[in-house]
């Protein structure tokens, strides 16, 4: 199969074009000039609307603090509320949508022989070993069914740091090897964990790249099908300048309560986002660090990690890898793009609320390293403006986030300082205005389904489909609480040089969660919200109720915690279907592979 070099038909020079030559560069900058004055204007929407608000009666430092929380506050919601308006408008209000965001795909779908080489690598550390393997075997078998399997080797790539497990991985490869043949199979463990799994990824191109075309990273989480993994294998040997090809990770089939409702909500919060997203940014796209095809030779080349100066935690080596090297793959010259339709990808997802927020908190320590990493005038000067955005909205995702909780915090002096004839009724507005922004990407991909023939239906009917909206919308409000303490508390510590600067194995089956446990983790989010509630119910006791739905995550972060990692509740949810995804009332050739060797999955199918 021959790849394509030159622009397509009646299109400009290459110069015009993205490196990949999938598309004109003057319709990308229109779309961004488009989604910049969205966001602009939402942002000046809330700014006049606060404004007129504290004008009310005079301005006060309370209203300041207010002013400067929703400013705060909006331009990540907004970005996700036009994100998801244009993903939903793509799919459902323009003829082809999904192919303007994604050019790669308007061309008739690939085929013939896989002349190129992928490497599979797993990077695990301190994981189960069996577990781990389970899911790298069915994607071994899925493929090898395809008839396609001869063009993937299978590399594990260990950073364990526990003898017993190290002697437990090497133990399972060897039978593995022994059962399979040793010719695709491949092991090694680092003796050190020197710059986490980037530093892990790096050494394998190092040692074994110069032999492969491209990499599909997995984490120990990961699965992915045949049709999947052969179709961006196509796509990637198709355009020799694409460089990373990301595709829409979705959760698989959970047994905990928690784990269930998080994959339901995540699921419709990601696809119109991701499509809305994938149309304007083009060939400056995202990388999650996994279930991605990575052409090895620029990555080897081009993507290599600065150690950040200072110490850590903001300081040494990044942590939040992927989206860096993302912007140094496009400094290259190549492009990186999401598949932006749900396919055979799948991961999973933390099964409590203590192991949700335990991420989240790398995340967020990762991304901030961002801010070091933009203060560095060489490199930072070398991005497209594009990629410095991205850098940037990553870093937005948290660095706003104590904003949330001061702003309830001043609430009750607002109250209390609020004049006769405050204007309610515009008051009221900005909350539902701010509350939709917030909820758009979910309801969005809760739409799509309503309007896609059968969509319904593969959640198991309109009735369980609309129960599991209610109880992930309650869901996503007491959680969204108690993740935005977590972080706000994170910060601190981060302000005193107290935050860990380290990787840590995952939990991932579900376990109960003690109330000693939960009152450890999550006391100050309870306090916060008493204080609070407490405060409004004595000054304005109508805006108490009106802030319930935010209040109540910190109020009942310790029996939220506990109930949603009840193994009993999880297994109610899986006798009845409740949060199912497709994928549970109909698994995939690959899910079905491996549930013949993973207890867990084959319990939820």
């Amino acid at each position: 199969m021959s790849s394509r070099s030159g622009p397509p038909p009646g299109q400009s020079p290459a110069a015009d074009l993205t490196p990949a030559l999938l598309q004109p560069l003057a319709t990308l900058r229109r779309r961004r000039r488009l989604m910049l004055a969205a966001n602009g204007a939402t942002l000046a929407l809330v700014l006049a609307g606060m404004v007129t608000l504290a004008a009310h009666d005079g301005f006060s430092p309370v209203d300041g603090v207010l002013l400067l929380c929703a400013l705060a506050i909006t331009p990540w919601n907004a970005i996700g509320f036009w994100n998801a308006l244009a993903g939903l408008w793509l799919l459902h209000g323009r003829r082809r949508g999904v192919e303007a965001a994604a050019p790669f795909l308007a061309a008739p779908e690939p085929d013939g022989p896989l002349t190129a080489r992928t490497a599979i690598l797993m990077t695990i550390r301190n994981e189960d070993p069996a577990r781990a393997l389970a899911r790298l075997k069915a994607v071994k078998a899925d493929l090898d069914a395809s008839g396609l399997g001869g063009a993937f080797d299978y590399h594990v790539l260990s950073d364990t740091s526990r003898p017993e497990i190290a002697a437990a991985e090497e133990a399972a490869m060897a039978r593995w090897r022994a059962e399979a043949g040793a010719g695709q199979l491949f092991y090694r463990r680092r003796a050190q964990n020197t710059d986490f799994k980037a530093g892990n990824i790096r050494d394998f191109c190092r040692a074994a790249g110069d032999r492969y075309d491209f990499m599909l990273p997995l984490d120990a989480d990961s699965l992915m099908g045949a049709p999947t993994i052969v179709r961006m294998a196509r796509l990637m040997q198709a355009h020799p300048r694409l460089g990373i090809l990301q595709s829409l990770v979705v959760g698989l089939p959970a047994q905990s309560a928690f784990g269930r409702i998080f994959q339901f909500g995540m699921r419709h919060g990601m696809r119109c986002y991701t499509l809305g997203a994938t149309w304007w940014a083009g060939e400056c796209g995202p990388f999650w660090g996994h279930n991605a095809f990575i052409r090895i030779a620029p990555f080897r080349a081009a993507c290599h990690l600065p150690h950040l100066p200072g110490t850590p935690p903001l300081g040494g080596p990044i942590l939040s890898h992927d989206q860096v090297e993302a912007v140094l793959m496009r400094r290259a010259g190549y492009e990186v793009r999401a598949l932006p339709v749900e396919s055979e990808s799948y991961e999973e997802n933390p099964p409590a609320a203590t192991d949700f927020v335990a991420r989240d908190l790398r995340w967020c320590l990762g991304n901030l390293q961002y801010l070091r990493l933009l203060a560095q005038p060489g490199l930072a000067a070398s991005l497209l403006p594009m990629s410095r955005f991205q850098l940037v909205w990553a870093i937005l995702m948290f660095v706003t986030v104590p904003a949330h909780p001061l702003l309830l915090a001043a609430l009750p002096a607002a109250a209390a300082g609020a004049a006769p004839g405050y204007p309610v009724g515009l008051a009221l507005a900005l909350y539902g205005g701010m509350m939709l922004l917030a909820l758009a990407p979910k309801l969005a991909g809760v739409a799509d389904v309503a309007l896609t023939r059968g969509g319904v239906a593969a959640y198991g009917g309109a009735g369980r489909f609309a129960l599991a909206v209610t109880v992930e919308l309650v869901f996503s409000f007491l959680l969204g609480a108690i993740t935005a303490m977590a972080v706000t508390l994170e910060m601190g510590r981060l302000l005193l040089g107290r935050a860990h600067s380290g990787w840590q194995a995952q939990a991932r089956d579900g376990h109960g969660v003690s109330l000693a446990a939960a009152a450890r983790a999550f006391w100050p989010q309870t306090l916060f919200g008493l204080a609070v509630t407490g405060a409004l119910l004595a000054v304005a006791p109508v805006l108490a109720l009106w802030a319930a739905p935010v209040l109540a995550g910190y109020v009942l972060a310790i029996p939220f915690t506990i109930a949603t990692a009840d193994p009993r509740l999880g297994r109610w949810m899986v006798r009845h279907g409740l949060c199912a995804v497709p994928e549970e009332l109909a698994p995939t050739p690959v899910q079905q592979r491996l549930a013949g060797t993973a207890p867990e999955l084959r319990r939820a199918a």
